[in-house]
């Protein structure tokens, strides 16, 4: 049984993933100064937490997320925040991301969107993560979540497992990617107008030369050592514990009544 995701909702959601990929993307479309040796990040995520609030507020309006739904959430929220502090992403050991992918897949995709933004935002209160990068983490966090919940409704029992694990292993890769993306111009700064060996961002470069030098930046830092780490530890939690995770957080939708009454629920 999912949580009911309405059209003002839906809209809402489509904003906050606009804005999500216009903070990932800005590296690549907007021109440093020439000459600069830094680069000062904008302030666009900072329109981007009220947008995620208007979510919430949505969700809550149309009905999609009664008082039963709040209390799950923050449940899951709790439990997430619990789990992130036993990997803390040494060697890319992350437990906070499979829970988010059973729950968006049971409870649909406005919840898991909710749910990505306050796992991460309070799990950084929990373990004093809170920095210019939360709020980037919280927008990936969503988009798994909110990607969970869009998967094929139809496919149940092993495929369903196998279709989670899968999903796991792709979202940790483009977790780290997008992170990666976000910190680039940072970490390595930019280089002069028109060089070309170089893995920094190069101002007034085409687009797709910048994005090359960003995919081998990534490659060669993250992908075969955080990233893989990530992918391993979703996977193995997925395949392990999703038919047990799956069936209590279902029975739980069952008996919260999420959504239609009496509406059925698929069984792995």
């Amino acid at each position: 049984m999912t949580a009911r995701l309405g059209l003002r909702s839906a809209l809402v959601l489509g904003v906050a993933s606009l804005a999500g990929l216009v903070m990932f993307l800005w590296p690549l479309f907007i021109e440093p100064t020439a000459g600069a040796e830094r680069v000062d990040q904008p302030f666009l995520f900072m329109a981007l937490l009220p947008i995620v609030v208007m979510v919430v507020v949505a969700e809550l309006t149309e009905g999609g997320m009664d008082a039963k739904a709040l209390a799950m959430l923050g449940v899951l929220t709790a439990v997430n925040a619990a789990l992130r502090p036993l990997g803390a992403g040494t060697a890319g050991i992350e437990t906070v991301f499979f829970v988010l992918v059973l729950a968006g897949r049971v409870f649909g995709p406005g919840f898991g969107f909710v749910l990505g933004c306050t796992s991460l935002f309070a799990s950084a209160l929990l373990t004093s993560g809170v920095g210019p990068w939360l709020p980037f983490q919280m927008m990936c966090a969503a988009w798994i979540g909110l990607g969970a919940g869009l998967l094929p409704r139809r496919v149940t029992g092993r495929a369903e497992i196998a279709m989670l694990v899968v999903y796991a292993v792709v979202v940790a890769y483009l977790f780290g990617m997008l992170m990666n993306l976000s910190s680039w111009p940072f970490q390595l700064g930019i280089a002069a107008p028109g060089a070309e060996e170089t893995l920094q961002l190069v101002p007034g470069a085409p687009i797709l030369e910048n994005l090359h030098r960003f995919l081998v930046f990534n490659l060669v830092t993250s992908t075969w050592g955080w990233d893989t780490g990530r992918a391993l530890t979703n996977a193995l939690l997925v395949a392990t514990l999703g038919p047990a995770v799956l069936v209590t957080l279902r029975r739980a939708a069952r008996r919260a009544r999420y959504g239609r009454a009496a509406e059925s629920v698929p069984q792995a």
